[in-house]
C-alpha cells in the first residue's frame, strides 16, 4: 500500500468520525418559530413585563448559522435575550442541524401623554442564508397614578429599631376611573381621613401591597373606606402583573385590612381577586354601626382567606365570596354579624385544603397562652349558601364562657351526615351532602344551575335592600332563590 493512498485513507477516517458541521452557500434558510406573535398584555408604564419566551427551531439535516437577529425599530421598549447573551443586535447564531434556541423578551414602555391604553409595536429580525424572516412583537401601555412610600415611622422590639415606610393618605382623598391606581407597599388611610373610590376605578397592588385603613400601629387612629361600585361599572382591586400567566394566580398582593380604629367603612359593587386575603376586618366595632357594609362584592381566589374579621360589627348582602386557600369567610373572637343572601363556596384546587368554607368562634389565646373569651352576639345567616369540596364546610367553635349566638335561616348547608351540626340552629335550612349541581360552574360561574336545591328555597324578607341580586335581578316572585343570585327562567 502506498503512502499516498495510506494518507488518503486516515483522512477519509477522520472526516467520517467529525460532525458534519457544515452551512451551505445555498443551503436552507428557513427557521421554524414557536409562535408567529409574541403579545404583552397591558403594561404599566414604568413597570416591567414578566419575561417570554420564543423558541426558534432548525428541522433541517444541517447547521444553520443566523447571520443576524435584530429588533427592526429598537425603540428602546423591548429587551432580548437570545441564547444567554443579552443584545438586541446579534450576529452568527448557529443552530445545530435538528435543534432549537431560546430567546427572551422582556417589555418596559415610557409614559407617554394620554389616558387611554396604546400600542407598541415591533418585529425580531432573522437574516439566514439571505432569508429575512420576522416575528411580530405587541405590547399595549397604559399610564397610571403610581403610589410609592411617602412616609416612615420607628418601630421598637426589644434593641432593635425597624424602620417602615408607607404611603400616607391623611385627607379626605378620591380615586376615580380616569386612569388606573397602581400601589407599591402599604398605603395608610390616616386618623379622620376617608378615601372614596368612585364607580369604575381599578387598583393595582404590587407584590406584598396592600390598602390599610387607619393606622395599625395605633388603635386610636381612625380612618374611613368608601367603595361606590355600581352595577356594570365595579371597582376592581387585584395585582398589577395582567399578563394572561397572572390572571388565576392567588396570592400576588396582600390584603384591605380595616385596622383597629377605623369607621363606618363601606364597599359596594366591588371586585377583589387573586390576593392573599380579600377584607380584613380587626376592629371591635359599634353594637349598633357596622364597622364595614359589604354589598354586591365578589371575593375570589385569595390564597389564605376571603373576609377575615375578628370581634368586629359587619353587615353583608349579596356577596360571593369562593375558591380561596384555607377559609372563605372567618368570624373569630366574637361580634356581630348579618349576612343575607351570599354565596360562601369553597372549590379550591391549587393545593390541599383541610379547612372549612366557613369557621365561627367567640375566644382567642393571648401571647401567654391563655384563652381569652368575647361575645358572638349574633352570627345571623339568612338565605345563604355555604358549600364546597369538603365533606363539611362550618366549623363552630364556642369556648363556653361567652355568649354564642348564631343562626343559619333558609341556607343551603354542606353538612355531613354524621356531623353534630345536624342538631344546631338551622331554621328552615337545607343539608346537603353532595353539592355538584348547586352552580352552573364551580371554577368561574356561581349562578345556579337548573337544578339547584337553592331554588325557590330562600325566605321572603321585607328588607327593600334584599329585593335584586347581586346582577341587579328583581327577588319579586315571592320565593327568593337562595344565595347572591336569582335564577331567572
Amino acid at each position: 500500500m502506498s503512502y499516498l493512498f495510506k494518507f488518503f485513507l486516515v483522512f477519509i477516517l477522520i472526516l467520517s468520525s467529525c460532525k458534519q458541521d457544515f452551512f451551505p452557500k445555498d443551503g436552507p434558510g428557513e427557521l421554524r418559530f414557536s409562535n408567529d406573535t409574541i403579545l404583552f398584555d397591558t403594561i404599566f408604564t414604568t413597570i416591567g413585563s414578566i419575561t417570554k419566551t420564543l423558541k426558534v427551531y432548525n428541522d433541517n439535516n444541517n447547521s444553520i448559522n443566523i447571520s443576524s437577529i435584530f429588533l427592526a425599530e429598537n425603540l428602546g421598549t423591548y429587551k432580548i435575550n437570545i441564547d444567554g447573551i443579552a443584545s438586541n443586535n446579534t450576529e452568527n447564531i448557529t443552530i445545530p442541524a435538528n435543534d432549537s434556541i431560546y430567546i427572551f423578551l422582556e417589555v418596559k414602555i415610557n409614559p407617554v401623554s394620554g389616558n387611554n391604553p396604546y400600542l407598541i409595536t415591533d418585529s425580531l429580525v432573522f437574516i439566514t442564508n439571505g432569508v429575512m424572516q420576522d416575528v411580530n412583537l405587541i405590547a399595549y401601555g397604559q399610564n397610571a397614578n403610581f403610589y410609592i412610600p411617602n412616609k416612615n415611622i420607628n418601630l421598637v422590639s426589644g434593641l432593635d429599631t425597624i424602620s417602615f415606610q408607607y404611603h400616607s393618605i391623611s385627607e379626605y382623598t378620591e380615586w376615580n376611573n380616569d386612569l388606573p391606581h397602581v400601589v407599591y407597599g402599604y398605603i395608610f388611610v390616616e386618623e379622620n381621613s376617608i378615601l372614596n373610590i368612585n364607580a369604575g376605578t381599578k387598583i393595582f397592588f404590587h407584590k406584598n401591597s396592600g390598602l390599610i385603613i387607619g393606622n395599625p400601629f395605633d388603635i386610636n387612629n381612625s380612618g374611613t373606606l368608601k367603595v361606590n361600585g355600581i352595577f356594570n361599572n365595579e371597582v376592581v382591586f387585584k395585582g398589577d402583573r395582567l399578563d394572561d400567566y397572572y390572571s388565576d394566580l392567588a396570592g400576588q398582593w396582600d390584603k384591605i385590612w380595616l385596622s383597629p380604629g377605623s369607621k363606618e367603612n363601606e364597599i359596594n359593587y366591588a371586585i377583589i381577586e387573586n390576593g392573599t386575603v380579600g377584607i380584613h376586618v380587626d376592629t371591635l366595632g359599634d353594637s349598633y354601626l357596622p364597622t364595614l357594609t359589604l354589598n354586591n362584592t365578589i371575593i375570589n381566589n385569595m390564597s389564605d382567606i376571603g373576609i377575615f374579621s375578628q370581634g368586629s360589627n359587619i353587615r353583608g348582602i349579596n356577596n360571593v365570596v369562593t375558591n380561596c386557600g384555607r377559609y372563605t369567610l372567618v368570624l373569630n373572637i366574637g361580634g356581630n354579624y348579618n349576612f343575607n343572601h351570599c354565596t360562601f363556596a369553597n372549590y379550591w384546587n391549587y393545593s390541599s385544603r383541610t379547612n372549612p368554607s366557613i369557621l365561627i368562634n367567640n375566644y382567642y389565646e393571648d401571647v401567654n397562652g391563655i384563652t381569652q373569651s368575647r361575645n358572638l352576639d349574633n352570627a345571623n345567616f339568612i338565605n345563604c349558601i355555604i358549600s364546597g369540596n369538603n365533606l363539611e364546610e362550618i366549623e363552630l367553635q364556642n369556648s363556653k364562657k361567652a355568649n354564642f349566638n348564631y343562626n343559619f335561616s333558609n341556607c343551603l348547608l354542606k353538612i355531613h351526615p354524621d356531623s353534630s351540626l345536624n342538631y344546631l340552629n338551622q331554621e328552615n335550612s337545607i343539608k346537603i351532602v353532595n353539592n355538584d349541581s348547586i352552580f352552573i360552574d364551580i371554577d368561574k360561574d356561581f349562578q345556579l344551575s337548573n337544578n339547584s336545591p337553592a331554588i325557590n328555597k330562600g325566605k321572603n324578607t321585607i328588607d327593600i335592600d334584599d329585593d335584586i341580586d347581586i346582577l341587579n335581578q328583581l327577588r319579586n316572585d315571592g320565593f327568593p332563590d337562595i344565595g347572591a343570585y336569582e335564577k331567572i327562567n
